[in-house]
């Protein structure tokens, strides 16, 4: 790719995030969002919209279930009542999430906001969750979507324990059940982990610890917190130098090497932290950062596995303004990680509403997670 060319496609990417939704006045057109502000009305619709879209949507579908007996083959909705949609379990959920956050943060929204609480309502019912519950009861499931279904999951209870609204606490009662086999699954599952799983996708074990840290000191659950924090400094206090430059793969929607800073950052000291990452990263403060420094393009929109690249931009977001917020405000990595953040921003919205399922049945829970700043506890 030319110079030009790369400085122009962040800007023709950013366009597509407008050009793909319902037109607008001239008064109504907001900006483009930005990390960390407020979204406006129209925003909020847009994102709402892509999700209700997906979670109601049972095909295509890729179950992941394993099959015991002939009695295991069941649809989707058979299996899942209340996640059946937006082609795969953890793309549901996270679909959920996405609609609920939208709930939480802007409770002045009222554009489909009505039709957003008719639908998550009658998927997150009492009944529906005890069989979502009970499909973990057999052995050859306990190992469903584990883990990076399993920490979307505890993203939403967390999300719901954070609501201060009777619909809110009506259905994180109703998610009790789930919630809590997910943490017992969770509990039994990490210490006979006794490597990490490194890569760029759903599996990173990084990814996943980080959301338990976080679900864990929401919850108050000091047992699980204690666990987090133990297999996060076995696992990775010891990294170092790490070796950006063999990323990303050609279906990454995750920087393994990110997620592990994510959550370190989480885990450390502010001091500790930042020993920690000069001898992670030690290009960092000079911003000599390889190929972190290049926001992905994606070739294939309607490729389901080639769009993963649109979501590696949006994780890369969230994880650069992740770290930086644990550095000094005049650290030149924090001032380096802030601008390259903003920079995935770009290349990463410019694919969530391309209009092809491939990526608009997850990249939006992608894109409210990052400018809504979800990992920085807001």
């Amino acid at each position: 790719m030319t110079t030009t060319a790369y400085l122009c496609a962040p800007l023709l990417l950013l366009l597509l995030f407008h050009l793909c939704a319902p037109p607008l006045s001239d008064a109504e057109e907001p900006a483009a969002p930005t990390p960390g502000e407020t979204l406006h009305d129209a925003q909020v619709t847009k994102f709402a919209r892509v999700a209700l879209a997906g979670i109601s949507r049972e095909y295509p579908n890729k179950p992941g279930n394993v099959m015991a007996t002939a009695a295991d083959v069941r649809s989707p909705k058979e299996m899942h009542p209340a996640f059946y949609g937006c082609f795969d379990w953890h793309s549901a959920v996270h679909g959920h999430w996405t609609l609920i956050r939208l709930l939480r943060l802007h409770p002045k929204w009222t554009a489909t906001r009505t039709e957003v609480v008719a639908v998550v309502g009658g998927h997150l019912t009492a009944e529906n969750i005890r069989k979502e519950t009970a499909y973990f009861d057999a052995k050859h499931n306990q190992s469903f979507e584990r883990t990076y279904g399993w920490a979307w999951l505890l993203r939403l209870a967390q999300e719901l324990r954070a609501w201060d609204d009777d619909l809110g606490r009506t259905w994180a009662k109703n998610l009790a059940p789930l919630e809590a086999r997910i943490v017992a699954l969770s509990k039994a599952y990490l210490p006979k982990l006794r490597l990490p799983i490194r890569m760029g996708q759903h599996t990173d074990t990084a990814f996943a610890l980080a959301f338990f840290l976080d679900y864990a000191r929401a919850a108050k659950d000091a047992p699980f917190e204690a666990l987090c924090v133990e297999r996060a400094k076995t696992y990775y206090t010891k990294d170092t130098d790490y070796p950006i430059r063999y990323e990303p793969s050609g279906h990454d929607f995750f920087s393994a090497g990110l997620n592990v800073a994510d959550l370190m950052r989480r885990v450390l000291d502010a001091k500790g932290f930042a020993t920690w990452l000069q001898a992670y990263v030690p290009g960092l403060a000079s911003g000599a950062l390889s190929t972190w420094a290049e926001p992905a393009t994606v070739e294939d929109v309607t490729d389901g596995h080639l769009v993963h690249l649109a979501g590696l931009n949006l994780t890369r977001g969230w994880t650069m303004r992740g770290i930086a917020s644990a550095l000094p405000a005049k650290d030149p990595g924090r001032r380096t990680l802030e601008r390259l953040a903003l920079a995935h921003t770009k290349g990463g919205l410019g694919y969530v509403f391309s209009g092809d399922y491939a990526g608009e049945h997850w990249l939006g829970s992608f894109a409210v997670y990052l400018l809504t700043d979800a990992g920085l506890g807001r």
